[in-house]
């Protein structure tokens, strides 16, 4: 495992667009020891917030263990009880709690970009966590993908990597394919062929998910985003046809690579992007994402920290 070198220090972490591969993988490093037992000293108390505006278990949750794991104050939010709906903007709410005291705030919005207005808006000074804009960025999904790659393979340079799914509605995919890129991977994509549009064109190639087992190092499938998809294509949607065309089913399983392993960001659609019977076999490493999940926001929240120098350093 590499060492880090500098300690990390972010206002925001909002876009993978603005970490270089030497960020990420200090992320990473930085994750894997909290793993370890890794502690911090506060220099006071500190209050975090989480605003979610979508439905989410396992990054909701995750981002508020790392808070508790750090020490922090979680302070409760209810967007359907916030000043939000009497029409109170986004930045106003942050500059509200921003003063009655959090310092760092997770956000989930249905909009894509949503976070640029407010770290360009010189009155929001407290560490924004963008925990998934639209169909935009992911960057803690996409940096406790790549912290499982690593812990699995000891390196991400030179692997074969596919995602196999709703790609054109997916932050991870979009999150996943610029990083794995910096960090010397092979992308490439599968799953319906409608979806690989133009700007996936640009990190790799599609194709049919039976040539992809038979090569690849990680296959991470994607959950089709009916919430996202037109009533149509719900309408005619059969999950059996979906899994037979582009899902992993057991014989193709058989095929993958002696090391190869299986992801998927979660939820999950058994039956679906993969066979009921993979979820949790033992290439299966789609608990462990959601486990290094909390470690990898325990770093993101820690460099925010560290920004605004709220954290005892070894020499204080």
């Amino acid at each position: 495992m590499m060492q880090v070198t500098r300690p990390l220090s972010f206002e925001n972490v909002v876009s993978m667009e603005d970490l270089s591969a030497d960020d990420v993988m200090s992320f990473i490093q930085e994750a894997c020891e909290f793993k370890q037992g890794k502690h911090i000293q506060l220099k006071r108390p500190v209050y975090a917030l989480n605003m979610f505006f979508e439905n989410s278990t396992r990054t909701h949750n995750s981002f508020e263990m790392a808070e508790r794991k750090l020490g922090l104050q979680v302070v409760n939010f209810d967007p359907s009880h916030s000043s939000m709906s009497k029409g109170e903007t986004l930045a106003d709410t942050l500059k509200t709690v921003q003063a009655i005291g959090v310092d760092v705030v997770a956000i989930r919005s249905k909009i894509n970009d949503y976070y640029k207005e407010l770290v360009e808006d010189p009155n929001i000074h407290m560490g924004i966590a963008n925990a998934g804009d639209g169909s935009g960025q992911h960057p803690s999904q996409s940096m406790l993908d790549m912290m499982t790659i690593y812990e699995e393979f000891g390196h991400i340079e030179g692997l074969n990597i596919a995602m196999v799914g709703d790609l054109s509605h997916s932050r991870v995919a979009r999150s996943d394919m610029e990083v794995l890129t910096e960090l010397g991977a092979h992308v490439y994509f599968g799953g319906p062929k409608k979806w690989f549009t133009k700007d996936f064109a640009k990190y790799g190639q599609w194709m049919p998910i039976d040539d992809l087992v038979d090569h690849m190092d990680v296959m991470m499938f994607l959950r089709v985003q009916h919430e996202r998809i037109s009533d149509d294509e719900n309408d005619g949607f059969s999950a059996e046809a979906y899994n037979a065309k582009y899902g992993l089913t057991e014989e193709r399983e058989q095929r993958m690579l002696p090391q190869a392993i299986i992801m998927h960001p979660a939820p999950v659609n058994r039956g679906v992007e993969i066979a009921d019977s993979l979820v949790e076999c033992d290439r299966s490493r789609i608990f462990t994402q959601m486990h290094n999940g909390v470690f990898v926001r325990m770093a993101i929240m820690e460099s925010m920290l560290r920004a605004r120098n709220l954290i005892v350093d070894d020499e204080d």
